[in-house]
């Protein structure tokens, strides 16, 4: 009896602990933190024989199971034929738990058996997808979850017929492996010269493009349209037309300038032309990863587009990564506000908070620092040209998972350094850096100590 009374005690116990970490805990280290245990599980799953077609490295598992739950898609070995069946089901599984995100699936639990989020789960749902006071978290939850596997399955149906007419082997599970991989702007293909062969095949280039621009816009998008269809707003919300907006200004200029600009799509007739050069702006937009068109044939030129892109990326509250659309338009608030002398940080006559503008221009800055830093250890350790190193790391850092073709050549350290920036990537590059600050618990004296600038 006293035994049972000692286990219960210490139960109880562990479990006030624990609630003490997830309450008191930062956000910011309970996202990485998960995300990191995500990352852990799918590296021991994938590091099992019997999951694998060949023999996989412990780094090479450990690179794949971080390219999938950061929905990157870089890859050091090939899924397809490195792994079994079973270590591709892993891969997906893992791919839709970090595009949906850490706190989602865990959430619609809680919600499923207690119809309730307590304080910890609502703070850190509200700090991974970068909800408004407005979105109630547990609504936001159920909408997200719906909506994803609803449009996951009409992709996935209509990739079946295509890739059933282009005479795929066992269609079926390529087009669901690729429908989520697409929404989740993962990037993992099957094939492995990913949709290269498909460059001029208008229904899944269209297929594709949707499913990606739906997950990279976000679900924010989504609850909002809603919210107005059905009359609880009365217009949609400011977020929502500066994501649209600038998503669709990167979308027709990256366009444009590719079409007009890259040389190795020069003799290609206009309409392909059109469609390869929207695929690939798209791709980097969207930090979905796939390519209808060698990354390696592009002019320097049009690498400058792609970096551009690839380090602004998706929205807030979406499946893709980089510094986020809504952080562009805050800087460029700012820039065009001190061009004209403002006392007010606006963009599109709106006024941007001040802890808005906060957060761009120190994400903007944490992620030059990071760039940096890892180019310096890649430039040391590996022996590839500068800008297809630099397209390497702005790639992992923007979960895009497009390569020059290098991934599977670096070093170990090499591979460290990506796998560190995918990771950062996928949670948040400002979030990932408020992750590893330590608590600053002291106040700015009242004195004037003005910087001067």
């Amino acid at each position: 009896m006293t035994k049972d009374r000692s286990k219960s005690y210490q139960s109880v116990r562990t479990l006030a602990r624990l609630n003490m970490f997830f309450t008191t805990t930062h956000p910011a280290k309970l996202l990485l933190f998960g995300y990191l245990s995500y990352i852990l599980i799918g590296w021991v799953l994938l590091s099992l024989p019997v999951l694998q077609e060949v023999s996989v490295g412990a780094l090479d598992t450990l690179f794949i199971a971080t390219s999938a739950v950061s929905t990157t898609g870089l890859v050091s070995v090939d899924p397809a034929s490195s792994f079994t069946f079973g270590g591709e089901l892993v891969i997906l599984f893992l791919i839709q738990l970090g595009g949906l995100g850490y706190m989602t699936i865990g959430s619609f639990m809680v919600l499923t058996i207690q119809h309730r989020l307590g304080h910890a789960r609502r703070r850190t749902t509200k700090a991974a997808f970068n909800l408004p006071d407005d979105i109630d978290p547990r609504s936001f939850i159920m909408s997200v979850l719906l909506f994803t596997f609803l449009v996951e399955a009409v992709g996935a149906t209509i990739l079946y017929f295509i890739f059933a007419a282009n005479d795929v082997a066992n269609p079926l599970w390529p087009a669901i492996f690729h429908a989520i991989s697409a929404f989740c702007t993962a990037g993992f293909s099957l094939f492995p010269n990913s949709l290269e062969d498909y460059a001029g095949d208008l229904p899944l280039n269209v297929t594709i493009s949707v499913l990606s621009l739906l997950g990279a816009m976000g679900f924010l998008i989504v609850v909002d349209s809603w919210r107005t269809f059905v009359g609880r707003k009365k217009y949609l919300g400011f977020t929502t037309k500066v994501i649209v907006r600038i998503t669709g200004f990167m979308l027709v200029a990256g366009t444009l300038i590719f079409f007009v600009v890259e040389p190795s799509i020069a003799d290609v007739p206009p309409a392909e032309r059109l469609m390869l050069a929207f695929f690939q702006t798209m791709t980097a937009a969207t930090t979905v990863g796939f390519n209808t068109h060698p990354i390696g044939s592009l002019a320097p030129a049009i690498l400058m587009v792609m970096f551009f892109l690839m380090m602004i990326g998706a929205s807030p509250a979406g499946t893709g990564g980089g510094l986020k659309t809504t952080s562009l338009a805050a800087l460029i608030g700012l820039v065009r506000s001190t061009l004209k002398g403002r006392d007010q940080i606006r963009f599109f006559k709106r006024r941007v908070p001040l802890d808005k503008l906060q957060n761009a221009a120190a994400g903007l800055t944490f992620y030059m620092a990071l760039l940096a830093g890892s180019m310096f250890v890649l430039l040391l350790t590996e022996a590839a040209a500068f800008e297809v190193l630099m397209f390497e790391a702005i790639s992992a850092m923007g979960t895009v998972g497009l390569s020059m073709g290098i991934t599977g050549d670096l070093s170990d350290l090499g591979k460290l350094v990506i796998i560190v920036l995918m990771t950062a990537g996928r949670v948040g590059i400002l979030t990932f850096g408020i992750a590893l600050a330590t608590a600053d618990e002291s106040r700015a004296e009242e004195e004037d100590n003005s910087l001067v600038l």
